[in-house]
């Protein structure tokens, strides 16, 4: 029994990373759990298990009595000092009980006890390791695709990367290898759940910090971030040293490390602009791909008309206005974008209103 015992902990030591001492604790109460299925509810029951040599030895205590009452929680005086010489009434013995006395439910009993009080301490190892990583980015392989989700083994654990959570371009088979965020890690009753992500804007974020060591140094800081995922995302940057260039860093030796990031993301276009404090500037930038002319703006209500060539403007709006709405949520600005010939127009009118109404204030003098 002793050698059977001592290679089903190591086993468990093995495959479920949970040290000796706390097997042979979860051992002795799976077994005591079989010995009360059994022989009833004995709360007076004691279990041994030799660390060394995982013999077990299994006692129930009872009460040195006069006369026996209750033979499962009693001994009577006479039976105790055939072994225990030195006891009296009152005291307590331990008497061995044979495990060889165990049937077969007892035994499964045990094994049910035992492999539950495991899963509980996966469950909670699980939830210690990955609480403290929400916002970072891990890799797995899928599992499955169940009601909406993909399962995704990570280390030992599965999280959950929903079907809304992944790219449009995605296209995830069982056994592919996959990258995501961690946006959320909670304790449930089950398991705990820990859900991925892969249109989140932190998800561009840490796929930057992995490639680009400046970012990591934190000479390089990402200072926001507009997505619209599978599509296009535009990244702010700023450097700290005035020798690096954040754009360039980002960009990589031949654009390396920005292609890396955007084959990860399956083709998604990045727009990387510098930050810079000069709203006129920033905005002007954030409108990449397309060339500004002028910009005027509007520090009280945080509005910007900006001016680009003919040529330009459906450029600069983007399909569906999707350069602009970006370039709006990364300045946190109102955009509103003129062709030079609107602008021309525009200001022509202004001119034309202004001096009709110089004419009829001279008249009315």
């Amino acid at each position: 029994m002793g050698k059977e015992l001592k290679f089903l902990v190591e086993q468990i030591m093995r495959e479920k990373g949970i040290n000796k001492d706390a097997v042979i604790e979860l051992l002795e109460t799976a077994l005591i759990s079989a010995i009360r299925k059994k022989y009833g509810n004995k709360s007076s029951i004691k279990i041994k298990i030799d660390p060394q040599s995982f013999d077990i030895n299994i006692f129930e205590i009872k009460k040195v009595v006069e006369q026996v009452t209750d033979p499962s929680s009693e001994i009577s005086i006479e039976e105790a000092q055939q072994n225990y010489v030195d006891k009296g009434i009152g005291d307590t013995v331990e008497v061995p009980l044979s495990i060889q006395d165990f049937g077969r439910i007892a035994v499964q009993t045990a094994k049910h006890v035992l492999f539950q009080k495991i899963r509980e301490i996966e469950r909670s190892l699980i939830y210690e390791e990955f609480k403290d990583k929400v916002g970072n980015i891990v890799s797995g392989t899928v599992l499955r695709k169940e009601k909406g989700n993909f399962y995704i083994l990570v280390g030992k654990a599965e999280a959950i990367l929903p079907e809304k959570e992944i790219l449009p371009q995605d296209n995830l088979k069982r056994g592919d290898l996959v990258k995501a965020y961690i946006y959320e890690v909670k304790q449930a009753i089950k398991e705990p759940v820990i859900k991925l992500s892969r249109t989140h804007p932190n998800f561009v974020i840490g796929l930057f910090n992995l490639e680009v060591p400046e970012i990591q140094d934190g000479i390089v800081e990402i200072k926001g971030i507009a997505r619209d995922p599978g599509e296009r995302t535009k990244i702010a940057v700023y450097s700290k040293d005035t020798s690096v260039d954040p754009v360039g860093a980002c960009v990589g030796m031949k654009g390396t490390r920005v292609q890396a990031v955007v084959r990860e993301l399956k083709g998604e276009r990045i727009d990387i602009i510098p930050y810079s404090e000069d709203m006129s500037f920033f905005i002007a930038k954030a409108l990449t791909p397309a060339t500004v002319l002028k910009v005027g703006t509007n520090e009280n209500e945080k509005t910007a008309v900006v001016v680009v060539e003919n040529d330009q403007l459906s450029l600069a709006i983007g399909k569906k206005g999707q350069n602009v709405r970006l370039a709006s949520r990364l300045t946190g600005w109102s955009i509103d974008v003129l062709s030079e010939s609107e602008y021309t127009q525009m200001k022509f009118k202004e001119t034309e209103e202004s001096l009709k109404e110089n004419s009829q204030k001279q008249k009315n003098e």
